[in-house]
């Protein structure tokens, strides 16, 4: 007998073909099938609201990252007002907002958020909104860099998702087929069945910062001052100022400005439009008289520029002040406790119905002429 002639037909190479090819296709279209399950669950759940239009509640935020959670907010057709800006705005209750200036206040400030990101917000409700009744935009010191404008500082290392921002459509449903929608659509289902809070509330407002019970001074002034190594710096105004040279002031240059004055634009002339300079601890400002100091004066005046145009007031908090210089107002360099938030929400409200502020010099006023 021939070697190997005792081999059934079995062993023949040809022969296993078909079984695994069977393998193959069942695995194939298990893929496909639970594939087809997930993406159908996300789909149904909608976490991001991509079929929220006007009329239609946006989905429980069940997310802390705004820049996916906000825009079916402004979609939903229930918010004829916003707030915009980073974090530095955050801890502004909008339900507050709306009672004591009226309109209905989403806060839709992101954390981190670069003045392109904050833009495509402002872009979106401009779009989307029938009439915008009040815009109040926080402006950090990013907003005068002289490189703001550049890719590099258009994004963060947190996704941002331009899709959601250009009209949103079941065409994007296949962009979140991704495990990070699985999970989000997952807490939704939880929150649904009763199992989990909303991660944000309905009109954005979350108390990010810790409880005000846990408030630790010593705690705080580490984060205050740990460029100086938790000590407090020399903050006291640079006598004489620092020499600046005339052509050294031509060059400055703020072109994010540009950005913001084309997004105010967009906005109908009787929308009321207020812009903040957030109060942030002084030790998040530049030293007064130093370089840095006078360009942000100077980008200040830019901005007074241009608000004149837009018919919009400025609220601006961002100078030493009896706010900004007690270390107990503050956790950290720019996040302020609750009780100074009440402070410029009620501040903001005063100066929305035209009244005079407390003469404390907290908050410098400059209001459009007539």
């Amino acid at each position: 007998m021939p070697f190997g002639a005792n081999k059934t037909m079995a062993d023949a190479p040809g022969a296993q073909r078909p079984v695994w090819l069977a393998w193959t296709v069942a695995f194939l279209v298990s893929a496909l099938l639970l594939g087809g399950l997930l993406f159908g669950f996300v789909v149904a759940l909608d976490p991001f609201g991509l079929r929220v239009r006007a009329g239609v509640p946006a989905r429980p935020l069940m997310d802390i990252n705004q820049r996916y959670m906000y825009p079916q907010l402004v979609r939903s057709g229930a918010f004829d007002s916003g707030v915009f800006g980073t974090s530095t705005m955050r801890l502004l209750d909008p339900a507050i907002l709306s009672r004591s200036i009226g309109g209905r206040f989403a806060n839709l400030a992101m954390n981190a958020a670069t003045p392109w990101e904050q833009v495509q917000m402002a872009d979106l409700f401009a779009r989307t909104v029938t009439a915008p009744k009040a815009v109040i935009w926080g402006l950090d010191l990013t907003w005068c860099e002289s490189d703001a404008t550049s890719p590099a500082k258009r994004l963060t290392p947190r996704p941002f998702p331009p899709w959601l921002y250009d009209g949103a459509s079941w065409a994007d449903a296949l962009r979140q087929l991704n495990l990070t929608t699985l999970e989000i659509s997952a807490r939704l289902l939880a929150h649904r069945l009763g199992y989990l809070p909303a991660r944000i509330r309905g009109d954005g407002y979350e108390v990010f910062t810790p409880p005000e019970a846990s408030y630790d001074l010593a705690r705080a002034r580490s984060h205050l001052y740990a460029d100086n190594h938790g000590s407090a710096p020399d903050l006291t105004p640079l006598s004489p100022p620092a020499p600046v040279s005339e052509a050294e002031r031509l060059g400055w240059r703020f072109p994010a400005l540009a950005w913001l004055d084309a997004a105010l634009s967009a906005f109908p002339a009787d929308t009321s439009k207020l812009i903040v300079l957030p109060p942030t601890h002084v030790a998040a400002q530049p030293r007064e008289g130093s370089v840095a100091a006078q360009r942000y004066n100077a980008c200040k005046a830019a901005l007074h520029g241009l608000a004149a145009r837009q018919g919009a007031t400025i609220v601006d908090y961002a100078h030493g002040s009896a706010v900004t210089q007690i270390d107990e107002n503050y956790w950290d360099p720019l996040h302020f406790r609750l009780p100074i938030a009440r402070r410029v929400e009620a501040d903001l409200a005063a100066v929305s119905h035209g009244e005079t502020l407390a003469p404390d010099g907290v908050a410098w006023v400059a209001r459009p002429s007539r």
